[in-house]
């Protein structure tokens, strides 16, 4: 078997260990756009912080590709794939035959027209590890940084180089902070902790337009600034898929076992969409425990095995500095809420079921919650008075506790 992977992400690593879990000699090919072995993504911002080392960023240890007996080609790109020919063209002119293809090709930064940006000479992403080595070229102690963007890739950049520059600026259109992940009340918790720190946020505007190094908000208001990072949101790479005639929405459309609509072609990461159980649809669950789960379960389905993904929530856990997030589900329902000064505690239960909760400085024990969710376990057959304050195993029957407990052993 002739197995090509494009992209060299988490999905993709995973792919080639469902590869190896079923077929230990098929050959497997890797098209690695950037020139690093697999990496941890969420992990730049930590290395700007200090808190990670380049060395220490690699997903996988450095024999990986060696051990399961993989090439990967650095530094190239899928241009095109032919599904009737299984044939995959990289932009050297060089072609991959394939009996079978994983496209993991993730996604790429937006960037949203606005009046003066090409002009900007120090503008920066912050997606890749070339994003990051190329920002922390540009940062000095005396220069001022303005990010477009208050989402989770625009604040984690915030977090890695506050204490890296004289001041940072943030500037969304949401009323709000974090507004994909967090309802009002839990924003303002984390944006009181950043603004204690001294970030300064222009929310509920944008940037209409940049003279040098002048941004001119909607709102009438200026800011000056040194270096402009964009961070506004990602769209997902489905060109391949799409120019071949695969079927595509938001992200490539794949089933359950991560196959296209293309015959043995594969999607898994931020690409494509997934079964998300909490909505009972497909949709994009750009997490990386998801594209990890994705990856592994296209990779056996590719080598003859059986697996599929059934059980993916939306989840998000982040830090920001000593603030830290969890976020699971869906916010509809009743609302269940405990909170007390920096401590935020939400569930949402619809239908007799817990479909969603906002962790903010307060895990105890938020797997219980989660598995709730992923298992949609009927809150009548558990003491939900007892986990709305005390997540335990004492709140289920005595046959589930001794079942959850087999399962960990």
């Amino acid at each position: 078997m002739k197995y090509v992977i494009i992209g060299n992400s988490i999905a993709a690593a995973a792919c080639i260990e469902g590869i190896r879990s079923v077929d230990g000699e098929g050959d497997i090919t890797v098209v690695s756009a950037e020139n690093y072995q697999v990496y941890g993504r969420p992990l730049i911002s930590y290395y700007l912080l200090g808190r990670v080392k380049l060395e220490n960023m690699n997903y996988r240890p450095a024999d990986f590709y060696g051990k399961n007996n993989v090439s990967v080609l650095y530094g190239r790109r899928a241009t095109k794939i032919d599904a009737p020919s299984k044939t995959v063209f990289l932009d050297d002119g060089k072609k991959l035959k394939y009996d079978k293809l994983l496209v993991a090709t993730g996604s790429r930064p937006f960037v949203p027209p606005m009046e003066g940006l090409d002009k900007v000479e120090s503008k920066f992403s912050f997606m890749t590890m070339d994003d990051m080595l190329a920002l922390e070229g540009a940062l000095s102690p005396e220069k001022s940084v303005l990010v477009i963007g208050a989402g989770l890739i625009g604040l984690k950049c915030v977090e890695g180089i506050l204490q890296r520059v004289k001041s940072v600026s943030v500037v969304d259109m949401a009323d709000r902070i974090l507004p994909s992940i967090l309802d009002a009340e839990g924003a303002a918790i984390v944006q009181r902790g950043l603004e204690e720190r001294g970030v300064k946020f222009y929310l509920s505007d944008s940037a209409a337009r940049f003279e040098g190094n002048r941004a001119y908000l909607k709102s009438g208001k200026e800011i000056d600034f040194d270096i402009l990072v964009v961070a506004v949101g990602v769209r997902p790479n489905t060109d391949l898929v799409k120019d071949a005639g695969g079927e595509v929405n938001r992200g490539i459309v794949v089933d359950k076992g991560m196959r296209t609509s293309l015959a043995d072609v594969y999607a898994a990461g931020d690409c494509a969409e997934g079964f998300d159980s909490s909505i009972g649809a497909n949709r994009i669950l750009a997490l990386l425990p998801n594209a990890y789960f994705q990856g592994s379960i296209a990779g056996v389905n590719m080598a003859g095995g059986i697996a599929s993904h059934t059980d993916a929530i939306p989840m998000n856990a982040i830090g920001f500095f000593d603030t830290h997030v969890l976020t699971a589900g869906v916010y509809e329902g009743e609302v269940i809420a405990d909170i007390h000064g920096n401590v935020y505690k939400k569930l949402f239960v619809k239908d007799g079921y817990l479909v969603g909760f906002i962790l903010i400085n307060d895990f105890l024990r938020a797997g219980i919650y989660t598995s709730l969710i992923r298992q949609k376990t009927p809150l009548s057959e558990v003491d939900f008075a007892l986990l709305e304050h005390e997540p335990r195993l004492l709140a289920f029957p005595k046959e589930v506790r001794k079942q959850k407990l087999a399962h960990r052993v």
